[in-house]
């Protein structure tokens, strides 16, 4: 009763393409990829190109001024 069997679903996917059209519905899918390979693209360049692109930032350029610098000792295991 409660599950929904591939008629239900097949009505859906009927209605659904009456509503936007096959062609609107190809738009979105196709928008859909480009976004996709973007973000793949995106996620597998991030670790190259800040390194390559912009150089390190010295501490005193920060732009975060409520941080503090400070040394940190080692604590002696004894």
């Amino acid at each position: 009763m409660g599950s929904l069997s591939i008629w239900h679903w097949l009505i859906v996917l009927v209605i659904v393409m009456l509503v936007f059209g096959t062609k609107k519905l190809g738009n979105i899918g196709g928008d859909i990829g480009k976004a996709v390979k973007g973000f793949k693209d995106g996620v597998k360049g991030e670790d190259d190109a800040p390194a390559a692109n912009t150089p390190p930032v010295a501490p005193s350029q920060v732009a975060d001024k409520s941080t503090i610098d400070v040394e940190t000792k080692e604590k002696s295991k004894f």
